[in-house]
């Protein structure tokens, strides 16, 4: 995958999601759709645009031409993207419908909710960093167990993917061989290496929770950093894996 290409998918995916939760706050609060769905709207197509500029001005810098050479086939997902997007739906339906049970001590909350969130404490230093920093807020309202699935989510679909690692260097390289980028393939798994370990150390190890104030975690940033932050981790150490794999004629 080409570095504007990892850009602008993830550009996407954050303003759509973050579209999302804002809207859903809204309606929360108690402000009907009619009034708040189109502003939200607007944003996200602001925002998205603007995003999308930027990366298509990084691609079609190192790629002259490259706008000529799009195809259709260019924007149909691949097997991981669909895999993640499908992840994606089920950490948000479970953080707006069905992790809120489990903290009002309904059905869910009983057995399999308390057995997953005990797993990823013993399984993610950043769970366990998530439930200290909520714990001297005094705020659960289902995030725990929210979090607690996106990670398993997460570390599912790492384990997919990167049984697929080898094949997908091997369609990065051919693709460097038709179509060139600005930046190298050695440097190119640098930088994509260099962000997959700030992200550990950040969300994974959990050094960003306790840098939030209780507030955050009621609003959009608390919502985007419990169900969607774990998975776009995911994501970014495999391409990372995939373009450190592909930097290598011999793998």
């Amino acid at each position: 995958m080409g570095f504007a290409r990892l850009l602008a998918k993830s550009w996407v995916v954050f303003c759509l999601v973050a579209g999302a939760h804002a809207l859903r706050i809204q309606m929360t609060s108690g402000v009907p759709f009619s009034a708040s769905g189109f502003a939200i709207g607007i944003c996200v197509v602001l925002f998205t645009a603007m995003g999308l500029l930027f990366a298509g001005g990084f691609g079609a810098a190192g790629r002259p031409g490259t706008l000529a050479q799009l195809k259709p086939e260019n924007f149909i997902p691949g097997f991981n993207e669909i895999i993640f997007m499908i992840f994606l739906v089920l950490s948000f339906a479970n953080q707006v419908a069905f992790a809120p049970l489990s903290a009002d001590g309904g059905s869910i909350g009983i057995g399999a909710s308390d057995a997953l969130e005990s797993a990823m404490y013993f399984v993610v230093p950043g769970q366990r960093a998530l439930t200290y920093s909520l714990a001297a807020c005094s705020m659960d309202g289902g995030r725990i167990f929210a979090a607690a699935f996106t990670w398993l989510l997460a570390i599912i679909y790492l384990g997919s993917a990167v049984s697929r690692l080898k094949l997908m260097a091997g369609l990065m390289r051919l693709e460097r061989t038709k179509r060139p980028e600005i930046l190298g393939p050695t440097l190119r798994a640098f930088l994509l290496g260099i962000a997959a370990v700030v992200g550990i150390q950040f969300l994974f190890v959990g050094s960003a929770y306790p840098w939030f104030q209780c507030s955050a975690y009621t609003d959009i940033t608390g919502a985007l950093l419990i169900g969607l932050f774990p998975l776009m981790l995911a994501y970014l150490i495999v391409a990372a894996l995939t373009a450190l794999m592909a930097a290598s004629p011999e793998s």
